[in-house]
């Protein structure tokens, strides 16, 4: 009898493994059966041209004044659709930010080319790994999780960043919370902090 309880109780919590697992294995891009995807009514020749792409020429010879992020995803680049791969390129003039957001679909993996940067990712325990990068440096941020650049630096800032999914999303802190129209009200007692001071907010995200 107690066997049979055993074997009752472990039928179910397999299949929710199962469908956990399997859920998991679907939060990214799903597999191919094909070498690469041709887009839905295109009708030119596939050659070289369609795995190249030129939107980043000339972007690093011209100074940005502001925070700039250039973002080359299936949208801008339709050969990468299917392969689990898209690029960023980031300016970061001095003091500016890339304001907390999270990828929901990708880790990323960024690269300083130029500068320094201040970087930070916090997990689900709420702790908080920072760290200041030079010029050659790598870092790390795991799908999901909220994460930050900033550059307080004279010198301007330049990173790529490789995102493993080709449409990784973003998700922006600030926007999402106060720029989504959420009431007011329910912002004010979620932060603790007063309506009126919560309308500033809201209408500063709004402007930016």
């Amino acid at each position: 009898m107690a066997l049979s309880s055993s074997i009752s109780l472990l039928l179910p919590l397999s299949l929710l493994a199962f469908l956990i697992n399997n859920k998991i294995s679907l939060a990214g891009d799903p597999d191919i059966i094909s070498d690469f995807t041709i887009p839905q009514n295109n009708n030119t020749t596939i050659n070289g041209s369609f795995f190249t792409y030129t939107g980043l020429r000339g972007l690093l010879i011209h100074p940005q004044t502001s925070f700039k992020t250039t973002k080359v995803t299936m949208l801008e680049f339709p050969a990468l659709n299917g392969l689990s791969i898209s690029y960023a390129l980031f300016q970061f003039p001095s003091g500016t930010i890339n304001p907390p957001h999270t990828h929901p679909r990708a880790s990323e993996l960024l690269f300083l080319l130029h500068g320094s940067l201040q970087v930070g990712v916090v997990d689900t325990k709420l702790n908080l790994y920072k760290q200041t990068l030079e010029a050659g440096d790598m870092f790390i941020f795991p799908k999901g999780l909220i994460h930050y650049q900033y550059n307080p630096h004279v010198v301007h800032a330049t990173a790529i960043s490789a995102f493993g999914s080709a449409n990784a999303g973003t998700v922006s802190v600030p926007i999402s919370l106060f720029g989504s129209g959420i009431d007011e009200e329910v912002l004010a007692k979620s932060f603790k902090i007063d309506v009126f001071y919560c309308e500033e907010i809201i209408d500063s995200v709004k402007k930016s």
